[in-house]
């Protein structure tokens, strides 16, 4: 019965990417004859600059996420350049498997740090950013009293709760990557990994402010279709969290493209024009694409060079 389960849930997690990117692809079809890049007003370009800096500094800020993570965990590391070894392995998300930034990560902390600790941190960091989204995604509690359920994975962030968040999350890992593997018991975690605090404050502190970055990258690429006058921020902010969080959790969309798209575009609804809608979501993955590209660049290259010689 388990095994069947678990294959269910990994069917599942297939189909719905496939759903989601035919539903995008369905819309683009259906209004390609509309859609048109073409941007002739200065303001946009700047526009386009704004949403590209906010993707920029969203990426910093999950790297001081990551490294905050790390001190957490009881770790000091702070003559290793974490934040910056962060953003140049992000955009290996992209990579056909959506595992490598774990991969290198884990193998850059265990260098560092025991490999336990270094699974671990690798491991439960999406966790971090999926609980502070789906923070967020709460503030749609005054259009629906459901959205209060959205803050039950920040609770599972206390110390007391995140060895069986650990625990879960491996097995699931497991199943896509067997680099390591955590044979322990929550009492045997909690004897292993000395946590500093009962709350991750800091941590969720600064995922939040890597959001709202990611959001306002997002909001400057909808100014340039659309009417200023008729937008409703919360609205837009807790489907845009929605459809990332939902966007991270399925592994079959790397860096949850189409994924996001598809989600973003049905919850929406009809409240704004969809050949905009579809637009501005083309130049925001574009964008935000380009971003982590740009500041991997140097691993890239370090790495061909590695290759070369």
């Amino acid at each position: 019965k388990k095994y069947f389960l678990k294959i269910n849930f990994k069917t599942f997690k297939n189909i719905f990417f496939l759903i989601s990117i035919f539903y995008f692809t369905y819309y683009l079809i259906l209004n390609i004859e509309d859609i048109s890049f073409q941007i002739n007003k200065e303001i946009n370009y700047s526009y386009i600059f704004l949403s590209f800096l906010f993707c920029i500094l969203s990426i910093y800020f999950n790297g001081v996420a990551w490294k905050n993570i790390i001190i957490w965990f009881g770790q000091d590391l702070k003559n290793h350049n974490l934040i910056s070894f962060y953003a140049l392995t992000n955009s290996l998300k992209y990579v056909p498997g959506g595992v490598w930034h774990f991969v290198e990560r884990f193998t850059f902390l265990r260098k560092k740090i025991n490999e336990e600790l270094a699974f671990c941190i690798n491991l439960i960091e999406p966790y971090f950013m999926l609980s502070a989204s789906l923070l967020l995604t709460s503030l749609g509690v005054i259009y629906n009293p459901l959205f209060l359920l959205f803050l039950l994975p920040s609770i599972f962030l206390h110390r007391n709760l995140i060895y069986l968040i650990i625990i879960k999350l491996q097995s699931f890992k497991n199943k896509s990557i067997r680099i390591f593997k955590l044979n322990y018991t929550k009492s045997q975690l909690r004897e292993k990994i000395k946590i500093k605090s009962s709350f991750p404050f800091k941590i969720i502190f600064f995922e939040i402010i890597f959001i709202l970055f990611k959001f306002l990258g997002f909001i400057y690429c909808f100014y340039i279709f659309n009417d200023l006058s008729n937008i409703d921020y919360l609205f837009i902010f807790t489907i845009f969290c929605l459809s990332w969080s939902i966007g991270l959790i399925i592994p079959a969309a790397p860096g949850g493209i189409g994924v996001f798209e598809g989600c973003f575009l049905f919850l929406i609804g009809d409240d704004y024009s969809q050949v905009y809608l579809i637009m501005s979501l083309i130049i925001f993955r574009f964008i935000s694409s380009s971003a982590d590209l740009l500041l991997s660049a140097p691993f890239f290259i370090k790495k061909a060079i590695k290759k070369v010689n």
